[in-house]
């Protein structure tokens, strides 16, 4: 029996994913920072709005396709960009864009990936790239031209991680960065021996010591590498300024990942910014920050005509269809794609897409609606308070 038999919700995959995954690997994906309140209201946000169904409507006839950017997708949501994907499944971030690309769905490739950008471009062009800009001008410009070297047309900038986080869970979970070999680690990979030999020992066979690809314009550090280049993570000089350099210099679609504010939106738009993805970082960066669905609204009213999108705690086809509701054009899901492709590679990350397109259907013909677009505030019902810390 097909260990997919029994995934009848996204949610069903974490589980599997834990006993699929070492201890400090699972702990880094499914992590976040401090006392995880933002994670948690994240999901909670999503209580804070009840639908509202018509009936009697002619709803045999549906379809969820979306335009963005100029481009037309099948479902309204996503991959968001997830770091070290192939260590949790053999070649991760090839097999979230090939699952993405045959889904027609978007997928955001990591900067903190251990797969050369080009190759993924190769495989799956329609894939957008998610740079951590470098300290340095001429690393950063370097990487810019890279991605439109390889031919990727949609760039996305993460902007709220000025700081590295205080990401105590990873501590915790024995995960560090770079990684470091100890007993614990070696006793996690023995004791995981399907990872151990379908993931790290073939990604040593056949491609060597995994590095980070993509933080300049050239081959990064290993990741075992004493010498990591630490400075990736100090990005505390980026201003507004950088924004409109970048604009100047990258041909393509521009989006900013990580706004949470409506004056950071109206300011987006300013400098030539086409699309922003309102996104706490899963919780992984200031714990108490704003659940991204809070903030939906006013954020598309700031932006105007742009394209405004999602992430953060979402988990069910409703999810989706409340940010649709309030104005998203498209919602990202990170997580449980990550561990869809952890149980079961390219096929496990189908079934998740597959999941999570079923319900947004029947929801849709529940609610008397036949299109994406005609899921507009007009569905939806304050709820009463629901935060929970």
């Amino acid at each position: 029996m097909s260990v997919l038999e029994d995934v009848l919700a996204l949610a069903d995959f974490e589980a599997l994913a834990r006993k699929r995954l070492p201890s400090p690997l699972f702990g880094y994906v499914s992590g976040d920072c401090e006392d995880g309140q933002s994670r948690r209201q994240n999901r909670l946000s999503f209580r804070d709005y009840e639908l509202k169904p018509r009936v009697l409507v002619d709803v045999s006839e549906r379809h969820q396709e979306i335009n963005l950017f100029g481009r037309k997708y099948a479902f309204p949501f996503g991959i968001a960009p997830m770091g070290i994907a192939a260590l949790s499944a053999y070649r991760g971030d090839l097999v979230l864009a090939s699952a993405a690309a045959r889904a027609q769905v978007p997928f955001i490739m990591s900067g903190w990936s251990l797969i050369p950008l080009e190759e993924v471009a190769r495989a799956a062009p329609q894939t957008w790239f998610q740079a951590y800009l470098p300290r340095k001008q001429d690393q950063s410009a370097a990487l810019i031209d890279r991605v439109a070297n390889a031919g990727l047309q949609t760039l996305v900038i993460t902007v709220d991680t000025p700081s590295p986080a205080n990401r105590e869970n990873n501590v915790r979970a024995g995960f560090s960065s770079p990684l470091r070999p100890s007993m614990r680690l070696a006793w996690e990979g023995v004791s995981h021996p399907r990872w151990l030999v379908s993931v790290f020992i073939r990604t040593l066979f056949k491609h060597g010591m995994p590095h980070f690809e993509n933080w300049h314009g050239g081959r990064g550090t290993p990741m075992f590498s004493s010498t990591l280049d630490t400075d990736i993570a100090q990005r505390g000089h980026l201003t507004w300024s950088h924004v409109q350099s970048i604009r100047k210099r990258w041909p393509g679609t521009l989006v900013l990942k990580g706004v949470l504010a409506a004056e950071d939106a109206k300011l987006a738009r300013e400098h030539g910014v086409d699309g922003i993805i309102v996104s706490n970082h899963g919780g992984r960066q200031l714990d108490g920050a704003v659940a991204p669905l809070r903030v939906l609204p006013g954020i598309v009213d700031s932006f105007g005509t742009g394209a405004v999108m999602l992430d953060g705690g979402v988990r069910r086809g409703t999810d989706v269809i409340k940010a649709l509701a309030l104005g998203a054009k498209c919602v990202f899901v990170g997580r449980p794609f990550n561990y869809a492709a952890a149980v079961a590679g390219e096929a496990g990350v189908a079934h998740a897409v597959d999941l999570l397109e079923r319900e947004i259907s029947r929801n849709m013909a529940m609610l008397g609606v036949r299109t994406a677009n005609e899921l507009t505030r007009d569905i939806l019902i304050r709820s009463p308070t629901n935060r929970e810390f």
